[in-house]
């Protein structure tokens, strides 16, 4: 039964069906040759339990916040503020890719509005700056994958709603790998350009006086993260609540900015919209999969199947992240959890792991199979943004920042306390 239904869901990818409309025909596959009850009769009441969840009222809510910055041109702003403090580095306007999209990061929740939001600013700098344009494209599509991982994070919220596991905890969890990654990524900047000074560009020459005058358009993400962060630890606001809050901060903020119009509200509202129906159809699917799974037997059968392999919990989880790894090849990142995490994590908690711990490993592999061709999203996010050039541009300049992403896979595998700190000290 397990062969059966990857076998199924390996077809169903392969013919390019959407993902949502691939696992609902897996879960009414299952049902149909294995369950002696009509499963599917329950659909309808999985569809409006996954749609009134208080919980997944934020997915709305920060996809809302992250379309408000983008197109009250915050984002541009906060752009040419951090190019002015991190210009002086190996690798220039490179690490202003990689600061800006952990800053975007904090407050959009999301990788895919990420990497469009600092692609669109940052690709004309190439030209004028000469810059290696693979490895320039590589720091848009590796930051931009900081979405999932640093809080406020989209993925980090259905990953809760699936396990039963605290977003709070999930969410300071975040925090410290976050940061620790965009290090990763800006000391690869750094090693490459010091191995190839001519990928650098042209050096950027910039006054103290210039950086102090721009420091102000830093501030915008700041307040929102604190805001968000800052009503949840302290028990003003609920997750859900605290996405509210940073909606109306960013209406503020953009009101503020005169760029609060009827126009740029519409376009904000379709592109929530079109974002929140694919998440929430997939997630509706996903659930009626897992549903179907646990009661045909097949996730007692993956759990007898790992436990009688005789391999110890360690070696499972590097098992588990190698198959993470190539399903990321194949499949969208969202879909890979949403497909694999309700069959995945009992197993996980069963041998040992902390679901909270687990939660941010999957984080960076779901980054990772943001960037890994050839189904990688932010690559052709990257790409879609660019005037010209090939794809394999993107894919070639990601590569380096792959390796930094397995690194940072197994400096969590080894030392689960860097995601586990934080969450044990402050949590709520």
């Amino acid at each position: 039964m397990i062969w059966f239904t990857v076998a199924l869901l390996m077809a169903l990818l392969a013919l390019s069906i959407p993902i949502a409309a691939a696992l609902a025909a897996l879960g009414l596959s299952l049902d149909y040759f294995y369950s002696f009850l009509p499963l599917r009769l329950a659909l309808g009441e999985m569809t409006w339990g996954v749609s009134t969840d208080f919980i997944l009222f934020a997915i709305p809510l920060f996809v809302l916040l992250g379309e408000v910055l983008l197109r009250s041109g915050i984002a541009e702003r906060m752009y040419g503020a951090m190019s002015q403090w991190l210009s002086w580095l190996p690798g220039g306007l490179m690490h202003s890719n990689i600061g800006t999209c952990t800053l975007f990061a904090a407050v959009s929740g999301s990788s895919v509005a990420t990497a469009a939001t600092i692609g669109t600013v940052a690709v004309g700098e190439i030209q004028r700056h000469r810059y290696n344009e693979r490895l320039f494209l590589g720091t848009i599509a590796a930051g931009g994958t900081l979405g999932i991982l640093i809080p406020p994070s989209i993925v980090m919220i259905v990953y809760g709603a699936l396990t039963e596991t605290s977003i709070p905890q999930l969410y300071l969890a975040g925090i410290i790998p976050g940061l620790l990654l965009a290090v990763f990524f800006m000391a690869t900047v750094i090693i490459a350009c010091v191995a190839k000074p001519e990928w650098g560009g042209d050096k950027i020459t910039v006054s103290w006086a210039e950086r102090w005058r721009t420091l102000p358009d830093l501030g915008p993400p700041l307040i929102i993260f604190v805001v968000v962060i800052g009503s949840i630890y302290t028990g003003l606001a609920t997750p859900t609540e605290s996405a509210a809050l940073g909606v109306l901060m960013a209406f503020a903020l953009a009101a503020w900015k005169r760029r609060l119009t009827w126009a740029m509200l519409a376009e904000a509202l379709e592109g929530t919209m079109r974002t929140t129906a694919m998440i929430m159809l997939i997630l509706i699917a996903a659930t009626f999969l897992s549903f179907v799974v646990t009661s045909v037997g097949i996730g007692r059968q993956v759990t007898d199947l790992i436990t009688q392999s005789g391999l110890t919990p360690m070696q499972t989880m590097w098992m588990i992240v190698a198959l993470y790894l190539v399903l990321g090849m194949f499949m969208e990142s969202l879909s890979m959890m949403i497909a694999t995490v309700p069959i995945i994590t009992p197993v996980v908690i069963a041998m040992g792991f902390d679901p909270v711990w687990f939660g941010i490993l999957m984080m960076v592999l779901l980054e990772t199979a943001l960037i890994t061709p050839p189904v990688g999203l932010n690559l052709f996010i990257v790409q879609g943004v660019r005037p010209r050039g090939q794809i394999r541009d993107v894919m070639i300049g990601s590569l380096p920042f792959v390796v930094a992403m397995l690194a940072m896979v197994v400096v969590l595998v080894l030392y689960p306390d860097l995601a586990l700190w934080l969450p044990r000290t402050v949590g709520p």
